[in-house]
């Protein structure tokens, strides 16, 4: 009909890099493309999307790494295994589909790592630590990493990275017209491709995806 226009997309996708370059697919095999996923939304299907979009905006069939941060939980509840397990099945279909090569966790102790370990068909190939909560990894996680050759990480992201608030403020100030208060991030992924041989960052940035709620 003629008022299509007026009906604004319920899925926006922004990426934010100085400009996300596709790959030269003949320089492929010297580039290591690892994630870090942040899912906003609680809902595991997103990751997916944020896997597709990845691949797409960068020029590559697969990502070497994904590791997802905890997805966000109510206030008084702990991490689970049984909540993380929607998430982890996402992701190892996606190593099955040769979308990804290895995938890992963030943020989990020796137990909800042992856990998932014992029970995911695709075991989690590493592990980030927050630096904040901790100066010393703990003995019983570094030792059980050894063993079943988990990579300990370190990472100082912070608990939210990116509040709805701050990207409703963004967004009105780069979008004429919009009406920021309906819009809500869904996941954001954070990307870096790094040249194997010498270890440098070749380049990153992130992608997200925000869906409106219309009010």
């Amino acid at each position: 009909g003629g008022d299509q226009n007026q009906e604004m997309a319920e899925v926006l996708e922004c990426t934010v890099a100085q400009a996300v370059e596709k790959m030269n697919p003949e320089e492929r095999d010297e580039l290591k493309v690892t994630a870090k996923l942040f899912i906003v939304g609680s809902n595991s299907s997103s990751i997916r999307d944020a896997v597709d979009m990845a691949c797409s905006s960068l020029g590559v069939a697969q990502l070497d790494s994904v590791i997802i941060a905890p997805p966000p939980i109510e206030d008084g509840t702990n991490l689970s295994l049984e909540y993380l397990q929607p998430y982890w099945q996402e992701l190892e279909t996606l190593v099955e589909n040769k979308k990804i090569v290895a995938i890992g966790t963030s943020d989990l102790d020796k137990t909800l790592l042992e856990q998932l370990y014992v029970w995911a068909q695709v075991k989690p190939s590493s592990n980030q630590v927050n630096l904040a909560s901790c100066c010393v990894m703990p003995p019983d996680l570094t030792a059980f990493a050894k063993q079943f050759d988990i990579q300990l990480l370190t990472h100082n992201d912070p608990k939210e990275l990116l509040c709805e608030a701050s990207f409703q403020e963004v967004l009105q100030e780069s979008i004429q017209n919009v009406k920021a208060h309906e819009w809500v991030p869904l996941w954001i992924l954070r990307y870096s491709v790094i040249v194997k041989s010498r270890g440098i960052i070749k380049s990153k940035g992130y992608i997200m995806q925000a869906k409106r709620n219309a009010s």
